[in-house]
């Protein structure tokens, strides 16, 4: 049975990379597989699994649209609450399409919510979600993220070091990022076409009008599959939670 909420919740499941920094992949890194299933799939079950959320929207490039169809086709997964539905130019492009789509389609006002995620983050926790999910509605916008735990170093030129930031006041960015949707809808169309540019996230849409981002913990495990040794990583990460999951339970 779904939650009692006043809130409409959905997500955003981004799977519009290319994936350029996994050399020799000849697809983009969602397709590929670890444990067994696409780290797409891994992704979407993960937020499948909890009943709040109205839809799971998954924007896909263009030329990935049959593709990923047949993928999400052949495991059960396409309709029921998956959209799937064409992507943008960019991140947050993808992001407003999908929110469109959510107008459409199903109730857009005040207490929707939106809960985006990288399609390449397959370990994210029910946690996770859950307080994604609180956060929104509570502060209107949050991100996922984990203390700086490297001494981060900054270079104008990317030959010398221009300057070294205080290590406590500094944290890595993860998703899931949050939303009241139509806020976000309205700091993006506010912001003009050079501060788009500069976008590499949708936390840095609110950063950008200066209006608060609530942090939610992250966790170590909650890993981005970038490079190919992050795949062993990720695979072996999934079976350990597979474990801890099964003794949660009893063994059942």
């Amino acid at each position: 049975m779904k939650p009692m909420s006043k809130h409409n919740v959905f997500a955003v499941i981004l799977a519009g990379g290319a994936g350029t920094r996994m050399r020799g992949a000849g697809r983009p890194k969602q397709f590929l597989e670890i444990a067994g299933k696409p780290i797409l799939v891994h992704s979407l079950e993960r937020f499948l699994e909890n009943e709040e959320f109205e839809a799971v929207l998954v924007p896909v490039p263009e030329e990935w649209m049959d593709y990923t169809r047949e993928l999400l086709a052949k495991r059960g997964l396409l309709g029921g609450r998956t959209i799937l539905l064409s992507g943008g130019s960019s991140r947050n492009e993808t992001l407003m399409n999908a929110i469109s789509c959510i107008g459409e389609h199903f109730s857009l006002d005040e207490d929707t919510i939106v809960v985006t995620h990288d399609s390449v983050r397959p370990l994210v926790s029910r946690r996770i979600i859950r307080e994604n999910i609180e956060a929104a509605a509570k502060y209107g916008a949050c991100g996922t993220a984990i203390p700086a735990t490297d001494t981060i170093a900054r270079s104008d030129d990317g030959a010398f070091i221009t300057e070294i930031p205080e290590r406590a006041l500094l944290y890595q960015q993860q998703t899931p990022q949050s939303f009241r949707a139509l806020l976000l809808k309205r700091a993006y169309e506010s912001l003009g076409e050079k501060e788009k540019e500069q976008l590499t996230d949708a936390c840095a849409i609110f950063v950008f009008g200066g209006a608060p981002v609530y942090i939610v913990q992250g966790e170590p495990s909650n890993i981005k599959v970038t490079y190919p040794s992050d795949l062993k990583v990720a695979e072996t990460l999934l079976a350990r939670g597979k474990i801890i999951d099964i003794a949660a339970r009893g063994g059942r």
